[in-house]
């Protein structure tokens, strides 16, 4: 259900709405606008007498009930986009979800601490102004590379450090997120896990900005019951990231479905994220894939980039070249500027950086 304001609501008529509905053991959820405002009511049961007290009072323009099974990731609880800001604690605030599209680049694994500080000074060279890459691995063979854990973690804040670029890295279990959260900026929930409802909850209760990746075979309506995990554990800032899902096809990794990106929008106001890399599979289709997110209204894109793709120890295959990530940034500049956006870009370091 939400409650609707009238243009001009006085803020104690808010307020007494909001006590109303916390006072039958419900929860409100404030959505505001340029003069109005939406309060959503979550919880159960939500009764005709709940209804019609708040049609009632001072300020209430209406109170529409909604049918979605999830609400907080609605658009019908929150009509305006979500814009998330990743604001390490060294380093430049970045903003997802707005005009600027952002990119995350890096290695799929943090391999080595000279390593991926090489591909980090890469990536903030090309443009990119997020960092990637995991410390912890999920593999589909036991004996395959399965990150350095920790050790990658401090990894990642050396780079953050040096480049002043935010990290965004995978969390696997429950029992990590604390550890993990500690040092990453941006929490990641990997298509594994996508339905890991202890492990959404606990991300949502991080304190930390997380992108939650579709599943290989989710709906649309899976994927947002999955955000509604993370958003109703306490968690604000979630972002989607479409990578790719399992069809009958076997001549790309998975099937990269750009349909969930306009989507998505219409059903939700969380930011989009496109992965080509693991979406495709083959470094050779990332560029053409990346280029299309951008055209369908991709919030942000998160690209592998390997500064020696044939030596690394996980996805070498859909991981770009420094040289072929560097010539990709401009063309995708063009391309949102054809649909009216740009690319994010790290601000200049000053001297003293």
């Amino acid at each position: 259900m939400i409650v609707v304001m009238r243009s001009g609501f006085a803020e104690d008529e808010l307020s007494a709405v909001v006590a109303h509905i916390e006072s039958v053991g419900l929860r409100a959820s404030i959505t505001r606008g340029a003069e109005q405002a939406i309060v959503g009511v979550i919880g159960v049961p939500i009764t005709e007498q709940v209804q019609e007290a708040l049609e009632a009072m001072p300020g209430v323009e209406k109170v529409l009930r909604v049918s979605k099974r999830y609400k907080l990731a609605s658009r019908d609880f929150h009509p305006m986009p979500t814009v998330i800001t990743v604001a390490p604690e060294h380093g430049a605030a970045v903003q997802i979800g707005g005009e600027a599209i952002v990119v995350m680049a890096g290695p799929c694994s943090v391999e080595s601490e000279a390593g991926f500080l090489q591909a980090a000074r890469q990536a903030r060279a090309a443009g990119a102004t997020l960092l990637r890459g995991g410390a912890f691995k999920p593999r589909t063979s036991p004996y395959e590379f399965r990150g350095l854990r920790e050790e990658g973690l401090e990894i990642l804040a050396l780079a953050r450090q040096e480049t002043g670029l935010p990290i965004i890295t995978e969390v696997m279990t429950p029992a990590d997120v604390p550890l993990v959260a500690r040092y990453a900026d941006v929490l990641q929930i990997g298509a594994r896990n996508s339905q890991n409802y202890l492990l959404l909850e606990a991300v949502g209760a991080a304190g930390k900005p997380v992108m939650l990746k579709r599943g290989m075979a989710m709906t649309a309506e899976e994927w947002l019951l999955a955000a509604e995990y993370v958003l109703a554990s306490g968690c604000p800032d979630v972002m989607l990231c479409e990578r790719g899902i399992r069809t009958f096809e076997t001549a790309t990794r998975n099937t990269l479905d750009l349909s969930m990106v306009p989507l998505i929008k219409k059903l939700s106001h969380l930011p989009v994220v496109i992965d080509p890399s693991h979406g495709t599979g083959k470094a050779d289709l990332v560029p053409a894939m990346a280029l299309a997110a951008v055209a369908a209204g991709a919030d942000a894109l998160i690209i592998e980039m390997h500064p020696n793709p044939d030596q690394a120890l996980s996805d070498g295959a859909q991981s770009l070249d420094p040289a072929t990530f560097a010539d990709l940034m401009p063309r995708l500049d063009l391309v949102a500027q054809a649909v009216g956006r740009s690319i994010a870009r790290a601000p200049i370091p000053s001297a003293a950086d």
